[in-house]
């Protein structure tokens, strides 16, 4: 049984940085692109950062693109998310997700397995 566990949220200032991270438990990291996607009070759940199985293609959301960096170990089965400049806007819950692929999309549909999640409030 595959479990996703993310860690690293807490509140923080805006400007400030943050690392999110997530431990692939009972399941193999190496072959699989991996996502992470967030969701705010009242809001759908949206893409944030993808990395394909190798960690040589990256994609971010154009309102995190240039302040938020995903990477991954597959040796250690984890994944990260490094947040600069934080903004109020970025509070959510943030969740990692494993794609069903080697490569990795914007769309939560290609993703079967799916983190807790982890809160990250930025104040003002």
């Amino acid at each position: 049984q595959v479990q996703l566990v993310e860690s690293g949220g807490r509140l923080v200032q805006a400007g400030d940085s943050l690392r999110l991270s997530c431990a692939v438990l009972g399941g193999s990291l190496f072959n699989y692109g991996m996502g992470w996607f967030r969701q705010a009070p009242g809001k759908e759940r949206e893409f944030v950062a993808s990395i394909d199985s190798n960690g040589g293609t990256t994609d971010y959301a154009d309102s995190v693109k240039d302040r938020f960096a995903i990477t991954r170990d597959n040796d250690k089965a984890m994944v990260y998310l490094q947040m600069n400049s934080l903004r109020p806007e970025d509070t959510a819950v943030y969740y990692c997700a494993r794609h069903d692929h080697y490569s990795s999309s914007p769309y939560a549909y290609g993703y079967n397995y799916w983190g807790q999640g982890t809160q990250v409030t930025v104040s003002s």
